[in-house]
C-alpha cells in the first residue's frame, strides 16, 4: 500500500471524512437556526481559553488513551504502550479502516472535530460546552501536574 497522501484510496478516504465534517457543520448550523440559537458574534476569551485546554485533552484520550483502545481497535493495529497509559497504534491496511484509523490515531487530526463540536455546543447547549469543557480542562491541567510532580519527585 502507497505511503503517499496522493494515493487514491487515500484520496478518496479524506474527501469522504471531509464531507462528513462538512454534513457535521451544516446540520449544527441548521439545528441552531430551528431552535433560534444563532451562534454569537463573539466568543468570551474563558470560553476559548478553556475549550482549547479541553479539546487538547481531550483529543489524546481519543487518540492515544489505552481505555479508548476500543474504539480504534477497528480502524487500527497496537504497537506498543507509550507512558503515561498511552498506547502507540497504526492504521489497518485496508483502505477505508486506513484513513480513518489515521485520523483516529492523530490528536491533531481529530482536534477540530472536537473543537467544532465545542462550538456549537456553545450555541446549542452552553451549560453542557462549559461543563465538558471544565472537566476536560481539569484532567488536562492534573495530567500536567502528575507530569510535574514525577518530574521533580526525589525518592
Amino acid at each position: 500500500m502507497a505511503d503517499s497522501p496522493h494515493a487514491h484510496y487515500r484520496i478518496a478516504g479524506y474527501l469522504t471524512v471531509m464531507s462528513v465534517f462538512g454534513s457535521a457543520v451544516a446540520a449544527a448550523g441548521a439545528l441552531s437556526r430551528v431552535t433560534g440559537r444563532e451562534p454569537p458574534a463573539a466568543y468570551a476569551v474563558p470560553d476559548l481559553v478553556l475549550g482549547a485546554v479541553a479539546a487538547h485533552k481531550f483529543a489524546r484520550l481519543v487518540s492515544k488513551d489505552g481505555v479508548t483502545t476500543p474504539l480504534r481497535a477497528p480502524f487500527t493495529h497496537f504497537e506498543e504502550n507509550i507512558g503515561s497509559a498511552e498506547v502507540a497504534e497504526s492504521p489497518r491496511e485496508e483502505p477505508v479502516r486506513h484513513v480513518v484509523g489515521e485520523m483516529l490515531t492523530c490528536p491533531f487530526c481529530v482536534t477540530p472535530w472536537i473543537a467544532t463540536g465545542y462550538v456549537a455546543a456553545l450555541t446549542l447547549a452552553p451549560r453542557l460546552a462549559r461543563t465538558w469543557a471544565a472537566v476536560f480542562s481539569i484532567v488536562g491541567g492534573s495530567d500536567f501536574l502528575q507530569h510535574a510532580y514525577a518530574h521533580v519527585r526525589t525518592d
